[in-house]
């Protein structure tokens, strides 16, 4: 089942973006959540602000609506008027509970359905795809300016400098399996 496989993948690739955001947060002070270098640059509160507008934006009713809605104020989503963490992990919340509503809607009845973004047309698997490389992209940002803010605190969310040969000896000790990229890193709770 092909689309069974790319729908559990993208679901598994999404909750580790998420998780990657969450643990950046986890390392920063409230002060360094709204951090701006400069006037025309983005705290990470106001690059959250923008990940959850386009997620409500375009996975709300997206089998049936026009991804870009007219209810977004995609302008407005990069003022810097969030107020504290609660409110910051509140618009952080909604849009991956938007997301993750609307991806389990998908099915083999609907995979090859048209949606629309902006009045481009889109399959499925391209609609993802744009989001699957957007969201990234925005929490890389926020990963960064975690990364710069925390300076020599910072807590790797990857492989630490200094021990890749160490995690590859480690890696290749194991036998050949077919597991997804991201189950060592989800599933670390449940073990």
């Amino acid at each position: 089942m092909m689309i069974d496989n790319y729908l559990e993948s993208t679901f598994k690739q999404f909750e580790y973006y998420r998780m990657l955001g969450e643990k950046t947060f986890a390392q920063l002070t409230d002060a360094q959540l709204f951090y701006q270098i400069n006037a025309q640059s983005n705290s990470i509160a106001i690059i959250v602000k923008h990940i959850s507008g386009n997620m409500l934006s375009r996975w709300t009713d997206f089998l049936t609506i026009d991804g870009e809605k007219a209810w977004r104020n995609r302008e407005a989503e990069f003022d810097n008027d969030v107020k504290d963490r609660a409110a910051l992990m509140q618009l952080w919340n909604e849009g991956w509970t938007c997301l993750f509503t609307a991806l389990k809607t998908i099915n083999a009845a609907n995979f090859e359905q048209l949606v629309y973004i902006r009045n481009q047309g889109h399959s499925i698997t391209e609609a993802i795809n744009r989001q699957l490389a957007h969201y990234p992209y925005h929490i890389g940002q926020i990963v960064f300016l975690g990364k710069m803010l925390k300076d020599g605190d910072w807590d790797s969310l990857s492989i630490p400098r200094g021990d890749s040969q160490k995690v590859n000896s480690e890696k290749f000790a194991q036998p050949k399996t077919k597991t997804h990229f991201t189950d060592e890193f989800l599933n670390k709770g449940e073990n």
